[in-house]
């Protein structure tokens, strides 16, 4: 199953957006407004926002152009990719890429409120 976020300009050098996403705390400030429950670790976080299961991710691959999240539970099997391309001194279009293996049955379930939360997480990139 893949999503896609739209693309988005961020008013951040891509630099700067790096140093960000690479920090599992700051992720706090990009969830949704639904956000029950916030946990950094060393190299990832858990959240849980209303309605939906608990979701752990870790900080996989972190490059000048991309930075990969990827589930921390054996069980799932996805990734949630951003991508950076620098447009000027501090401006930074992102996109946010969704993929992953699900069964059919869970797809169904998971796929409007995966996509809801990946515009949510574009929103609040946005803004930034």
């Amino acid at each position: 199953m893949k999503l896609e976020g739209r693309k988005i300009i961020v008013n951040k050098s891509s630099e700067q957006l790096v140093q960000m996403l690479k920090n599992p705390a700051d992720y706090r400030d990009l969830m949704p407004d639904s956000l029950q429950s916030f946990e950094a670790r060393e190299d990832g976080f858990k959240f849980s926002l209303k309605g939906m299961p608990e979701i752990a991710l870790k900080i996989s691959e972190v490059s000048d152009r991309e930075v990969v999240l990827k589930s921390a539970a054996s069980n799932l099997d996805f990734e949630l990719k951003g991508t950076m391309n620098p447009i000027a001194e501090n401006q930074t279009e992102v996109q946010l890429l969704f993929d992953g293996k699900f069964n059919p049955f869970i797809k169904m379930m998971v796929e409007k409120p995966l996509q809801n939360f990946i515009n949510s997480l574009s929103d609040s990139l946005e803004k930034l």
